[in-house]
């Protein structure tokens, strides 16, 4: 079972009570706004898919006091489906990890039939949101409960971007990143737990790790741990990175790198495998890093090979890699890089 990440709601006689553009005196119940703050605080997403107007909408989620808890609402008279794929690329999520909720049979249907991997809730079962399985995490990480914080971070960040007057690079300098790599705690492992959990396209296996395996190779002294973490003048992106390194005498293999999808835009996204190239070739070690195909992560094959790792070989969807670390590159020069080991 997949872990839902965002619920999209529908608002006339789902969200709240009445239809808004026939000029009902619309009520959100008291359990509903529960359930909006108690998602949120569980880092689920939340955000709208809506035939209303616009601006009459988000006034009144202004006024029941929780317009703040909708990432990029989709207030308008297009398909719901449409909405759906929009919200979909703005938040960079699977579809399969939707959660979709709405009154209308016909707009359910609608929604299931573009999207199939979407899931679909009548809202009549809107008050057993918190009690599904794929909406309750085990455990809540800070991070996750800043999640929706750190998305509106990206918001802004977004925003500047299009108002900046100036070549790219001179806007991600502007940022002022710093991405911290350290040696994992025991602080850390939930969150690296989940992020194992949550990140498909930037995952070099697939392989998703337990809290108590993590736990393992934690206290191993054949394994290193690292996590990064990500911060600019908007505010901290969190832990948004991890590498897991197997260590013999004269050789190391990175068993599994992964990081969060947000980081693409930022330049940042290749820092941590780069660091493990610089650290490799200072200690003269055999550098190989194993790679599983999977149906989302195409783009790390893609991070690897540029970064001078070549297949020694082969098995289905298994690859072994390996850099001669003849090529060690610098970090990107918008981002100050800190090394806490």
């Amino acid at each position: 079972m997949k872990m839902a990440k965002c619920v999209v709601w529908d608002l006339d006689d789902t969200l709240w009570r009445g239809t808004l553009s026939a000029g009902d005196d619309v009520v959100v119940e008291p359990q509903v706004i529960k359930i909006v703050r108690t998602l949120d605080a569980r880092g689920i997403l939340q955000s709208i898919a809506s035939k209303n107007n616009h601006d009459d909408a988000m006034q009144k989620l202004d006024e029941f006091g929780i317009v703040e808890y909708f990432l990029h609402p989709q207030i308008n008279w297009n398909s719901k489906s449409s909405s759906i794929t929009v919200l979909q690329e703005k938040l960079n999520i699977g579809l399969d990890t939707l959660v979709f909720v709405d009154d209308q049979e016909f707009e359910r249907d609608e929604v299931a039939f573009v999207h199939p991997d979407v899931e679909t809730i009548d809202a009549a079962d809107r008050l057993s949101l918190v009690t599904l399985p794929r909406l309750s995490p085990a455990h809540v990480t800070e991070d996750a409960r800043r999640r929706r914080l750190m998305y509106q971070q990206g918001e802004q960040r977004d925003r500047s971007e299009l108002a900046f007057q100036g070549p790219r690079d001179e806007f991600l300098r502007s940022l002022g990143m710093i991405l911290t790599i350290s040696q994992a705690g025991g602080d850390d492992l939930l969150r690296l737990e989940e992020l194992i959990q949550r990140t498909s396209q930037l995952n070099s296996t697939g392989v998703h790790y337990s809290h108590d395996e993590l736990e393992k190779l934690l206290d191993d002294p054949d394994h290193d741990l690292w996590v990064c973490e990500l911060t600019d003048r908007y505010g901290g992106y969190g832990k948004i990175g991890m590498a897991l390194v197997e260590k013999a005498e004269d050789c190391w293999t990175i068993a599994l790198l992964l990081m969060s999808c947000r980081t693409v835009s930022k330049g940042v996204g290749t820092v941590l495998l780069h660091f493990l190239i610089k650290e490799g070739a200072a200690r003269g070690v055999r550098l190989f890093a194993r790679f599983r195909r999977t149906d989302r992560n195409r783009q790390m094959l893609f991070t690897y090979q540029l970064a001078n790792f070549r297949v020694v070989s082969q098995v289905g969807a298994e690859h072994l890699f390996e850099n001669d670390l003849t090529i060690v590159r610098d970090y990107p020069d918008h981002v100050r890089v800190n090394v806490d080991a």
